[in-house]
């Protein structure tokens, strides 16, 4: 699996979540996962989430640190296994540094405030995935944390990176585990 930090600022707006975004915008053609920083706002019209949708929930911040992940070949009920490995992952480094956080789902809490927002969906051609992780807590809609304004984590880049290389080696060794067993 590819992966890629973009460097610059991107508004995450929803829209992204479609198929070939990544390889159109960043030339990263098949399996990969992007990360990239910058102000989240899914307004309804773009919003994946049915519930959400329903209960009239927008999702906002001011600052937040969003992976997009694009995989061929699988299934949505994979797919949504694959998004619980990310908020997994993102948990056991978050662990590491030294943090209680907890999980619900596909959610992750900091002090029974909402760190992440996550979703897996089907397109036409592959399973996709946005998970945003808070940078700052500020001008959220609901009881929020984030990396940087509650738990004190400057690098966000580095963070990131960090990330990608854990869900990408333990998607491409899950694949791997697959091709050396014999049927019974």
């Amino acid at each position: 699996m590819k992966t890629k930090f973009i460097e610059e600022e991107v508004k995450y707006i929803g829209s992204q979540l479609c198929p070939h975004w990544i390889y159109k915008n960043y030339k990263l053609q098949g399996d990969a996962i992007v990360a990239f920083c910058g102000e989240c706002e899914v307004k309804l019209t773009e919003m994946v989430d049915i519930e959400d949708v329903i209960n009239n929930e927008p999702i906002y911040s001011k600052l937040m640190l969003s992976f997009i992940t694009e995989q061929f070949g699988v299934n949505l009920p994979e797919g949504v296994f694959r998004q619980r490995l990310l908020i997994c992952i993102i948990k056991e480094l978050l662990e590491e540094y030294g943090f209680n956080i907890r999980r619900s789902g596909d959610d992750l809490f900091y002090e029974d405030k909402k760190l992440t927002v996550s979703i897996a969906t089907k397109s036409i051609t592959s399973t996709l995935i946005h998970t945003g992780v808070n940078i700052l807590s500020e001008g959220a809609p609901i009881k929020a944390s984030g990396l940087k304004s509650d738990l004190g984590i400057d690098n966000i880049k580095d963070f990131a990176i960090e990330i990608m290389k854990r869900y990408s080696e333990e998607i491409d060794d899950i694949i791997l585990a697959g091709s050396k067993v014999r049927g019974v």
